[in-house]
């Protein structure tokens, strides 16, 4: 729809639309300037993050500053670490109830309430960021996704973060074979952890200022967080070797922000507006932190002893199987797995297949496995 904002300035706003509707960060700021009857709002924002994590709680902080920035100072949102207003896995819980107005946490969290949430943020074998960005923006992910949001949990979201492909995790010993997986006691969240269940392990979901405890102690035996940058400021190298990767299950994990449905409709459509653009500018300016920190951290990391590790092709193939099974699975028992599965695997065959062509082909030779 559009609004006519004070002194004339008209902005085409449409709540719940993908980034291609939203006005520029020069309008909004305009426009909040010229509005003096837009009221001020102070909110506290849930997360799943550690403070200590500059860049994936950044991404929270980035996007509580572009509002701020956006609004004039107005419309102020104040992100929390993990455990302050909520436990890091429970942020959609307290969102969906009301209970804080806005969180910026990872959905695949939440596979326990619905399988489908994971498309939110990623699934074993599925998108890279690239990939899952161009499935919200210009692939009708974003409407899919936020339409299912609204009836399930009376929340909207908002793509906010991605960390780009992650690692495959830390061992305290080698894992050679898909025998060797089975009794392990690992942490991994979302359908990553469904499918390892399937191959033997024990899965468990910790926060991630848990995580180096329960890895040094033995309460666990492996973990997956994120990648060589935020590994190493959590110390998991002090606690495990071995390094595996690919981080099979999460090739472009998206974060993303929940507002609870009831506090997003009394905001002005300024300030969802606003919403919009800030969530736009966290998901790009994340992955490009990730990936200009990554790099040095891992040649940190093995500078220092770490054991990098691939995955055997055996346990890759019998992952993917799995991860296929498991898909089956989820669309004969869930009609919104099913439904939204549907659409999100025509719009991956697609984008692949050309990336096929274009992207991998490409990547292949400079990495030299052609040239």
């Amino acid at each position: 729809m559009a609004t006519k904002a004070a002194g004339g300035a008209v902005i085409g706003l449409a709540a719940g639309c993908t980034f291609g509707a939203t006005p520029a960060a020069q309008e909004i700021q305009q426009a909040a300037a010229q509005d003096t009857a837009l009221p001020e709002l102070k909110w506290q924002m849930a997360t799943s993050w550690p403070v200590a994590l500059d860049t994936i709680f950044g991404g929270a902080q980035t996007f509580a500053d572009a509002v701020k920035a956006l609004t004039g100072g107005r419309f102020i949102i104040e992100p929390r670490a993990a455990g302050e207003l909520a436990p890091g896995t429970q942020v959609l819980d307290v969102v969906s109830q009301g209970a804080v107005p806005i969180g910026h946490t990872a959905a695949y969290y939440y596979v326990g309430k619905s399988p489908a949430v994971a498309f939110g943020t990623t699934v074993p074998f599925g998108l890279t960021a690239q990939q899952q960005n161009a499935w919200f923006y210009e692939g009708g992910g974003l409407a899919v996704l936020q339409e299912f949001y609204r009836e399930k949990f009376n929340v909207i979201q908002f793509p906010a973060g991605n960390t780009g492909a992650q690692m495959g995790g830390w061992f305290r010993k080698e894992i050679n074979t898909p025998a060797d997986l089975n009794g392990l006691k690992m942490r991994i969240p979302g359908l990553g952890g469904q499918v390892m269940a399937k191959l033997g392990v024990t899965v468990q979901v910790l926060p991630g200022g848990e995580i180096f405890q329960a890895l040094q102690t033995g309460a666990i035996d492996a973990a997956e967080w994120v990648g060589p940058y935020d590994d190493e400021k959590l110390g998991l190298n002090k606690a495990a070797e071995f390094y595996y990767y690919p981080g099979w299950w999460e090739p472009g994990p998206t974060l993303e922000v929940e507002i609870n449905l009831d506090e997003w409709k009394k905001l002005p459509e300024l300030y969802q507006a606003a919403i919009q653009y800030a969530a736009y500018v966290a998901n790009m300016t994340m992955l490009a932190s990730y990936d200009a920190r990554n790099g040095a951290a891992l040649q940190r990391l093995v500078e220092g002893g770490t054991k990098l590790r691939s995955y055997s092709e055996e346990i890759l193939v019998a992952a993917k199987a799995a991860a296929d099974e498991l898909y089956e699975e989820f669309s004969a028992a869930d009609a919104d797995f099913a439904r939204i599965y549907k659409e999100w695997d025509a719009f991956r065959k697609s984008v692949q297949g050309w990336h096929d062509i274009n992207e991998y082909s490409m990547m292949n030779f400079v990495h030299g496995t052609l040239g």
